[in-house]
């Protein structure tokens, strides 16, 4: 799928049109929050690492970030792009 179609199926389901920008922002801090207390967990208290819930989780987190890219125009493909070439930059002898 690509990133673009992504972000206009998500946003299908965003609902509300007040402090869109604070629930979209609130919302990735705690489900980011989620990805980190799955490996939190995994890393430090010797529990499974729960596959399937740390995808759900990264979902949510994908869905956020897309959302805050979408109420400030921002195409997703865009970021994803710029993101890359970040890093070709960052790091230009890397495979």
């Amino acid at each position: 799928m690509e990133f673009n179609d992504y972000q206009k199926k998500a946003n299908r389901t965003l609902f509300g049109n007040e402090q869109v920008l604070t629930n979209c922002a609130l919302g990735l801090a705690s489900e980011s929050g989620q990805v980190v207390d799955l490996v939190k967990n995994y890393t430090f208290h010797g529990k499974d690492l729960n596959r399937e819930e740390l995808t759900k989780e990264m979902g949510d987190v994908l869905w956020y970030l897309s959302q805050v890219a979408q109420w400030a125009d921002i195409p997703f493909e865009q970021v994803a792009q710029e993101n890359i070439e970040t890093l070709n930059k960052r790091y230009p002898s890397s495979k």
